[in-house]
């Protein structure tokens, strides 16, 4: 029994990286062509897109390990059922119920690897891959950063410097702003201190604005004021958490905490991570039910099909799901394990007649 099992985790195995090595190779040929076109007009040597194709791939491929351990799941058992394999098990009292335990074992640990070690890995890579990247981007001038003393804003409007902090975001508006405005030469120009400030467009509302310029202090009722940013950019701005090691996750959670700014992005990808082996688990075992069910049929196009459409099914199922939580329509953590717990009670009604098959 010892020997059918290491001979099936051998399998799956080298069925997996083959697979993974296909996306990966895949992934980074898309890479290098969208960064050509990115840097087709700035003087770069031609090694430099391959080098950010490398950063950016590994998190791409992190993505993409859903439907990399449904085709691998498919090819392993492909493996088995073409070469017969499967009938010598069931006479060596390995049946196919055992089968997806190790299946489903196999997946659970590569599942926390991906999680521990690839997905900070590949986060580390991408945090790197878009600093450097904008440094060539237009947007270089521009930056917003949160951290524990509040969000913290530069912008250049006209040849003049904004360097803006706010305590807290509450929805559109942000709260006790200082408003610090420089030349060109950073020689202070003048102070912008508020309340209360709405950043909905990008002409600010600075509301009771209190002006201080060469010792002198005016204050108004209201004042429009030009930026680049507004509350959707802003946000567009944090919404690469991909970019994040789970540690980095938790301490950006923490600021967003102590700001009063939104969770729902943040906690939805932290909950996402940590479900992504009991997810890539449940891949393995509804593709292995569904290779149980068809897999005896030598038609291969039936098999391609099924992995597409069930491929497509999970997708939509999960993003539809996703939406609902992120835009609060249901309780975030219902978003994320709902589709889950749908997918396990779909796996235990067909795996209890799964050695009739």
């Amino acid at each position: 029994m010892k020997i059918y099992i290491k001979f099936l985790l051998n399998l799956f195995f080298n069925s997996f990286w083959k697979i993974f090595l296909i996306f990966f190779g895949i992934a980074f040929i898309i890479n290098i062509i969208e960064q050509i076109d990115f840097f087709k007009a700035l003087d770069v040597n031609f090694i430099f897109p391959i080098f950010l194709s490398f950063l950016n791939t590994p998190s791409v491929v992190f993505e993409m390990l859903p439907f990399i351990f449904l085709i691998t799941t498919q090819v392993f058992f492909t493996r088995l059922i073409d070469n017969q394999e499967l009938e010598i098990f069931k006479y060596s009292g390995l049946n196919n119920f055992k089968i997806i335990t190790i299946i489903s074992f196999i997946s659970f640990v590569f599942g926390l690897f991906f999680l521990i070690f690839y997905y900070n890995f590949s986060a580390l890579l991408k945090g790197n891959y878009i600093e450097i990247k904008n440094r060539y981007s237009d947007d270089n001038k521009y930056l917003a950063v949160l951290t524990k003393n509040g969000l913290w804003i530069k912008d250049t409007i006209d040849d003049q410097i904004n360097i803006i902090s706010a305590n807290k975001v509450e929805k559109q508006f942000l709260i006790d702003v200082l408003i610090v405005q420089f030349n060109e030469k950073y020689e202070l120009l003048s102070t912008i201190e508020s309340k209360k400030v709405d950043i909905a467009t990008f002409q600010w509302k600075i509301f009771n604005p209190v002006i201080s310029k060469e010792n002198t202090s005016i204050k108004l009722e209201k004042l429009i004021f030009d930026s680049n940013f507004n509350l959707k950019r802003i946000n567009s701005l944090f919404s690469n958490l991909s970019s994040l090691t789970i540690f980095e996750l938790f301490k950006m959670r923490n600021s967003y905490e102590s700001l009063n700014y939104s969770l729902t992005d943040i906690s939805s990808h932290i909950n996402k991570l940590f479900s992504y082996p009991i997810y890539l688990t449940l891949i393995a075992i509804l593709t292995s039910i569904i290779m149980f069910n068809i897999g005896y049929r030598k038609n291969a196009l039936l098999k391609i099909i099924s992995g597409i459409i069930l491929s497509v099914v999970i997708y939509y199922i999960n993003n539809f799901f996703n939406v609902l939580g992120t835009s609060e329509k249901i309780p975030l953590l219902l978003s994320i394990w709902f589709p889950l717990i749908i997918f396990f009670v779909i796996n235990i009604i067909f795996t209890l007649r799964i050695n009739e098959k």
